[in-house]
């Protein structure tokens, strides 16, 4: 049983630990002559960082979504003024340390950016990594700038614990080992405990634990790997249930040749069929109910490791052996394809297994001599040597866009030079949950560093995700963003020197990065934009490759691409990970209280740079914000939908559309991809199969499946049946209409309009209550069939006006017809028609309607948008006090500039929605397959192949 760094029964350091803090405290920084010469990007010279944004002091509420009972307040917390609300409750929620309403507590960013910062660059003065106090400065200030300004973040741990008293664990990835004895089975156990207690995840692989086809050495069966989950799941279970931040999170891996793979296989989706006859019984079984715990295995990810022979053996249809754990000799032998079958059967039913392409993974690693690699994190994008852990940070891409659509590859390199060192500097004091675990991670100094909204930067710049030239410009970021990432450890193998066991593994990491670079080279660029970062990427790393062969490299890994899920919101970025756009509306707090739902702000910025005039943007945008979806928008060419298209909604990125992007960014990161490929309720078993195979032939190194309503265990909305009683009788009175005619005399309008090039008269007369009681319309010669239409039109609608019918019934129906003429107009609040009645009773609800009737149908004079305009994205410089309570922060987090300004189109949210997931519950009108957030009660959305809540930040994974 191995030794742990901390406590068991505590957060604080043990003895060694505390020793070692106390022993940094009184050390000297120690400069070096060949360390680091740095310059700044982003800061200025004898400027805080600090000292150049405007703060506002801000309440923090978090309530339950549900039943409105308060989870946390912390009152007057400092933040910018461009961070939006939700960055900063989910900061002031999750990252602030100290008791509430004690002295001690954090209560501003600059108290959080200060303390890990300054963390940072003492222990890398400490370690010899600056050439002088200078460089040290300008590491501290590009580090404070990046992170005040949302241009990156660590991962959660580092929010936890750097700079406290507890524990400084800086990793959120774990990957442990298990042996074919109890010792190591139960160390297992309580190994894997001590990380989900820090609120981490962990994965393992159980292929050394005999099968059950085997004997023990006593003369009895083995029990297998299968039985010894039960043990490790009901752990997970109750540890997430004993005050965890969010779910147990881990991944448990069996090789595809070992004895008991059907059985493992076959597991969840027993569990599954046991859910559903409990639930018909009616126990609760929706995830977090009461009675769900009774059912096994829902704690973990389950993956099967695959390699070349077996895949190829599908391929051929011929027999694959299953080998005995211990001598290596097939003792049985299965038909590969069925296999295969079951395989892709069970992710149909429930989502697991996921797979694991074993070949592959080991053929990019860079570390064989000192072991394979066997398993992954629960997200399966940290792959590296057993007891071994990752930190992570991820680049909000956004911040690298020019005004032009550009990318800016020069200020992207240098910033992943100050990260990469920042996350090296971090293993030289990081404490580790088990002593092996330290080793391993000190000898090989793994690192993850990756980015967040590429999905938001891809629409922005007119570029469809499932596209070539989404793909070149993802694969050629990717790759510049490792390139890089390597190119700065082996500078920094020159200056403190390569990771422990890089000699033992020259070559084999050489061999690597040859790969890497060699499929830079061949990427095929698309356009002006991916072709000048891919021909930055190429120099990269030619001089890479220059210093790590002169230097060796400082760490056997650098990239990943996590979730981002608690990060990405810390951000304010618009998409996690590697991930689309979630979906074209979105939902958003308001400081002042209430929320909004408004359609993303990558939306304008993609239509003009498609070169859409700003009419037909507010058009566009207007119609998104109506119906949720871009089918039939005004204006909008066909040809230009797929930019548009988002992980849910009318439109949804294809299966194979995640997965093409998969592989065309995988040669360009050290580990692997935490994404799920989410495929629609009608999916067949043979498209699950194509696309696990697909997936190999591509060369990804995992990949995971979820079919919607999978699974039973989900909250999804279910009307009971009413009970039946005896019939009532009822007297129905009968009530006819009245008609109410207007006097002689009475006010009337007339308005002058043109649509399409067609010009007509609108004459609308109201009661003197100022009610609308008839309309009159002039279109067409007289005595044309088209003017006599539009006279028997509007006497229709008049008698049916003065009979009482709403007139924003009217509204309702006839706006967004579509038909011949239609176009530009020249009334300044409806710049834009699909046909003469769609514009006809645009303007009669701007007449006639109260502003709030006319919210709830998207309809809003020019003035109106301008200043729902100025309320979401004014400053508050620009305001008086009087409003400040109305301004909307989010938007003032924008991801980057533009030349033209911001068009959104915004509207109240409903009072039953509380994230964007359940706003498009509403719009589709079906429910989201997600599970509720534990803390805050709103749904949840899949980030990589997790879930995150966008309400208070809390994830499902780790990171």
């Amino acid at each position: 049983m191995t030794e742990t760094t901390h406590s068991a029964k505590s957060d604080e350091p043990t003895t060694d630990a505390a020793e070692a803090k106390k022993a940094t405290a009184s050390a000297k920084p120690t400069y070096s002559a060949k360390g680091l010469r740095l310059e700044r990007v982003f800061s200025s010279d004898d400027v805080n960082p600090l000292d150049e944004v405007t703060w506002q002091r801000r309440d923090v509420v978090m309530t339950n979504w549900r039943d409105g009972s308060i989870n946390f307040e912390q009152r007057g917390v400092e933040f910018p003024d461009f961070w939006s609300l939700n960055a900063t409750n989910i900061v002031t929620t999750k990252y602030f340390r100290g008791a509430v309403g004690s002295d001690t507590r954090e209560n501003s960013l600059r108290q959080l950016i200060h303390r890990v910062v300054s963390t940072y660059r003492e222990a890398g003065e400490l370690n010899g990594y600056f050439r002088s106090a200078k460089d040290a400065q300008i590491f501290s200030d590009e580090l404070t700038w990046m992170l005040l300004h949302q241009v990156f973040s660590f991962n959660s741990p580092v929010w936890f614990n750097v700079g406290t008293s507890a524990p400084q664990q800086v990793s959120a990835c774990f990957i442990l080992s298990v042996d074919d004895t109890m010792d190591s089975i139960l160390n297992w156990y309580r190994e894997e405990g001590l990380i989900f207690k820090g609120g981490s995840g962990a994965g393992l692989n159980l292929s050394r634990i005999r099968s059950s086809k085997e004997l023990l050495s006593s003369g009895g069966t083995a029990s297998g790997p299968v039985s010894f989950m039960r043990g490790a799941d009901a752990s997970a279970g109750t540890i997430k249930s004993g005050g965890a931040t969010r779910r147990a999170a881990k991944m448990v891996v069996l090789d595809v040749d070992h004895p008991d793979v059907e059985e493992f296989i076959e597991t969840k989706m027993r569990e599954e069929d046991k859910i559903r006859a409990l639930r018909d019984a009616g126990y609760d079984m929706d995830l977090g109910g009461k009675d769900i715990v009774s059912v096994q295995y829902q704690n973990a990810n389950n993956s099967v490791r695959v390699n070349d022979e077996f895949m190829r053996a599908v391929d051929d249809g011929t027999e694959f052996g299953l080998r005995a754990r211990g001598t290596g000799e097939v003792i049985e032998t299965v038909d590969a394809k069925s296999l295969f079958r079951k395989m892709s059967e069970a992710a149909w039913a429930c989502a697991d297994p996921g797979i694991q392409y074993d070949s592959t993974i080991n053929d990019w690693h860079t570390n064989p001599e000192s072991g394979r690699i066997t398993a992954s994190n629960p997200c399966s994008e940290y792959m590296s040597l057993d007891n071994s852990s990752c930190n992570l940070a991820s680049i909000n891409l956004m911040k690298f866009r020019t005004a032009d659509g550009g990318f800016d590859s020069a200020k992207f390199e240098k910033t992943v030079e100050f990260i990469i060192t920042a996350m090296d500097i971090s293993i030289c004091f990081a404490d580790f949950p088990t002593e092996a675990i330290g080793v391993t991670t000190r000898a090989f100094r793994q690192l993850g560093i990756g980015y967040a909204n590429l999905g938001a930067l891809l629409m922005s710049n007119g570029l469809a995700y499932d596209s070539e030239g989404g793909r070149a410009l993802a694969a050629s970021i990717t790759s510049l963003m490792t390139g890089t990432a390597y190119k700065r450890s082996a500078e920094l193998a020159g200056i403190v020197g390569p990771y422990e066991g890089y000699a033992r593994n020259a070559d084999a990491h050489t061999r690597v990065m040859r790969k890497h670079a060699a499929a830079s080279d061949s990427v095929r660029s698309i356009h002006h934009t991916d072709a000048a970062v891919l021909k930055h990427a190429e120099g990269v790393w030619a001089k890479g490759l220059e210093v790590g062969k002169k230097n060796g490299w400082r760490n056997a890994q650098a990239s990943v691409i996590a979730p981002t899920g608690t990060i990405g919101f810390m951000m304010d970025c618009d998409t996690t990970g590697i991930e689309p756009d979630f979906s074209l509306l979105k939902f958003k707090k308001l400081v002042g209280g209430g929320s909004m739902q408004i359609v993303n702000l990558t939306v304008p910025a993609a239509l003009r740079t498609l070169g859409y005039q700003e009419e037909q943007v507010e058009a566009i945008v207007e119609y998104i914000a109506e119906h949720g979806h871009i089918i039939d928008a005004p204006g909008l060419k066909t040809e230009h939908y797929e930019v548009f298209d988002c992980a849910v909604g009318e439109r949804a990125i294809s299966p194979m559309g995640h997965v093409r992007m998969m592989a065309a960014t995988q040669p360009f990161i050290s580990g692997a991809i935490s994404k799920t490929v989410n495929m629609p309720e009608q999916a067949t078993i043979e498209e699950i199969e194509d696309i696990y195979f697909q997936g190999w032939k591509l060369g990804l190194k995992a990949l995971a499946i979820y079919r919607d309503n999978c699974k039973v265990g989900q909250p999804l909305s279910t009307k009971k049946k009413d009970k039946v009683d005896e019939p009532v009788v009822e007297t129905v009175i009968e009530r006819r209409p009245t008609r109410k005619r207007l006097p002689k005399k009475r006010p009337s309008m007339t308005t002058s309009f043109s649509v399409g090039g067609a010009e007509g008269y609108l004459t609308a007369g109201s009661y003197p209550d100022d009610g609308l009681g008839e309309v009159f319309l002039k279109l067409g010669k007289q005595g044309s069939t088209l003017a006599g239409v539009m006279d028997a039109f509007s006497v229709a609608i008049s008698i049916a006006l003065q009979y009482g019918v709403p007139l924003e019934q009217y509204v309702e129906k006839f706006t967004n017809m579509r038909f011949e003429p239609a176009g530009m107009t020249d009334d300044p609040d409806i710049r834009l028609a699909q046909s003469v009645i769609d514009y006809i009773f645009r303007r009669l609800a701007l007449d006639y309607l109260p502003e709030e009737k006319r919210a709830e149908l998207g309809i809003f004079s020019a003035a109106e948008r301008a200043a729902q305009v100025a309320d979401d994205y004014d400053t508050p410089s620009s305001r008086s006090d009087d409003d400040s309570d109305q301004i909307d922060l989010e938007g003032l987090a924008s991801s980057a500039p533009i030349s033209a300004p911001q068009t959104s189109a915004a509207a109240p949210a409903p009072a039953n929605v509380g994230s964007s997931a359940e706003l498009m519950e509403m719009v589709q009108g079906k429910g989201a397959d997600a599970p509720l957030c534990l803390s805050c009660g709103v749904k949840m959305r899949p980030a990589g192949s997790c879930y995150v809540c966008e309400g208070c930040g809390s994830t499902s994974g780790c990171s």
